[in-house]
């Protein structure tokens, strides 16, 4: 037994002396690399490493600010535990505090050399609100089955009482009938439609609640005729041109059609702001396959989606639309309630750890903390949490298995790129690659070869800041912004991301890795006609 343990011993120390040899050499690395304007940085903060994890996570994490975080401080700390995505909410605050909020994200950014994190400007969208309450009350209580008038009549806006509740949609009278539901406040109140008159609806209150102003209301079952884009969305959506964000959350998507309309009000020149559609009524899910097709990527907006169909059908629809996205390759991300509970607790559920870990199953390329970050008491920690427990569910993934499917369910025939990202990813599994590079413009190919999940990651080297910046909403890209001027050769492109590799431990001299590109990096065309096999000296 002494002897086993002097041999532990031996053992712990050569491991050790072997670590401080590597740590020396990735230093060295490391400083070689500075040249290349800070990319190392990025590379070595690979999401979810820290020096006694080497698992690195490929879902991004997308943090909602509100006025407690959105300061340079508290930004940097969420960078520095995780953030992949600012997500600015525009149902809450001015363009005044959206502008200071974006300002202190790029502050903390510039302090963080190499750090890649995209802006998401999440719009109000077509929502149907309640009106202020009477007297400046903070809350009415309504009793279960007694009468309640909603009424559209702008001569009730700031008197909502217990018996009579101001609505901000016109149609409202004509868009329900007697027996449907309406719901308040994400469900909270109840009431069943009576009578429908011709400015007002009279219902009965299901439950006993407590109301208070501008709450949200949902009418399940019911074909809403708010447009798309509401004036005030049209202003959100210039102000975000304006203020250069990365991509746009579009509430209550329902038709195809209202995507192209958001294209036509953000212009030809901001062509390259990605649109996600949000889905969240049954009319979206009906539509999804149209919508789909016209998106850039889809956000599951379980929140409304809950209230506005059967919460049991909640669970098959996150599943059936993460799944159809995959099959498109096109990114989604999973949102609301995700750990609801870390906004007043500083660990969350088993449930809610089960929720997200599942989603990340299912094929979310994202997950989405709301409150949490927005004004919970635990913003780090809520971050910090969705990071080891994606890391946990990762491990869960059976990569190779997921691959095969994606390839049998993709429509043939298969464009070159596919065929070629699929070639890259399936070579991965069957030749020990312990990276892809992807040499991208746009990013495109690197969202293509993510489609099919390779267990290793995925390093997009691009000379486009926003294509960068679009590429953390795929599993498992982990983007090199590289100066515009070096985007040029591709040995050292390739190169620099083996040095990044070796620098970081995820490979290693004799390694091997897979790279795809075109023949042409710099014609605005990308197309992937290149399959390299690399070897790490």
């Amino acid at each position: 037994v002494r002897g086993e343990g002097v041999l532990s011993r031996s053992r712990k120390e050569g491991r050790g002396e072997e670590r401080k040899r590597k740590e020396r050499e990735r230093e060295r690395e490391g400083r070689k690399m500075d040249v290349h304007s800070g990319f190392t940085r990025s590379v070595s903060s690979l999401r979810g490493t820290n020096a006694d994890e080497d698992k690195q996570r490929k879902t991004s994490i997308i943090c909602t600010v509100g006025p407690k975080v959105a300061n340079v401080t508290m930004l940097g700390k969420l960078l520095d535990e995780g953030m992949d995505v600012m997500r600015l909410n525009f149902s809450h605050g001015d363009h005044k505090y959206h502008a200071a909020t974006i300002d202190a994200l790029r502050e903390a950014l510039a302090k963080r050399p190499g750090k890649i994190c995209a802006i998401a400007l999440d719009t109000k969208g077509p929502e149907i609100r309640t009106g202020q309450l009477e007297a400046g009350a903070s809350e009415v209580k309504i009793e279960s089955q007694s009468e309640v008038i909603i009424t559209t009549n702008d001569d009730f806006a700031e008197k909502g009482s217990s018996k009579c509740i101001y609505v901000d949609y016109k149609d409202l009278p004509r868009t329900v009938r007697p027996g449907m539901a309406i719901y308040i406040d994400d469900g909270l109140l109840n009431l069943e439609v009576v009578e429908c008159r011709a400015d007002s609806v009279v219902c009965v209150a299901i439950n006993t609640a407590f109301l208070g102003s501008k709450k949200g209301v949902n009418l399940p079952g019911a074909i809403v005729t708010l447009p798309a884009v509401s004036e005030k969305d049209k202003s959100d959506l210039l102000f975000g041109v304006a203020k250069s964000v990365d991509m746009i959350f579009a509430s209550f998507i329902r038709r195809a059609e209202q995507v192209e309309e958001i294209r036509t009000v953000l212009g030809e020149a901001s062509k390259n702001i990605k649109i996600f559609s949000k889905i969240e009524n049954q009319e979206g899910l009906d539509n999804f396959d149209d919508i789909l097709r016209v998106t850039d990527g889809v956000m599951v907006a379980r929140g409304d989606l809950g209230i506005e169909i059967p919460p049991s059908k909640v669970f098959t629809a996150q599943k059936f639309l993460i799944r159809k996205c995959n099959i498109a390759g096109k990114p989604v991300i999973c949102a609301t309630q995700m750990l609801e509970s870390m906004i007043v607790n500083p660990r969350p559920t088993r449930a809610e750890v089960s929720d997200v870990g599942n989603a990340i199953v299912d094929g979310a390329d994202c997950v989405m903390l709301s409150g949490e970050t927005a004004k919970g008491k635990y913003p780090l920690d809520a971050v910090r949490t969705m990071d080891h427990v994606a890391r946990e569910a990762e491990e869960f993934v059976d990569n190779e298995r997921v691959c095969e499917y994606m390839r049998a369910k993709t429509p043939r025939p298969l464009s070159n790129m596919e065929g070629v990202a699929h070639a890259a990813v399936r070579m991965s599994f069957e030749e020990g690659i312990s990276m892809i590079v992807i040499i991208s413009e746009t990013g495109d190919t690197a969202r293509v070869v993510a489609k099919y999940r390779p267990l290793v990651p995925i390093f997009s080297i691009t000379g486009s800041p926003t294509a960068a910046r679009h590429s953390v909403m795929n599993r498992g890209v982990f983007p090199i912004l590289v100066p515009s001027v070096k985007f040029n050769d591709v040995n050292s492109l390739l190169n620099m991301a083996l040095m990044a590799g070796k620098s970081t431990g995820i490979c290693q001299t004799g390694s091997k890795a897979v790279a795809v590109y075109d023949d042409s990096i710099t014609d605005n065309v990308e197309e992937a006609t290149t399959l390299r096999i690399l070897t790490v000296e």
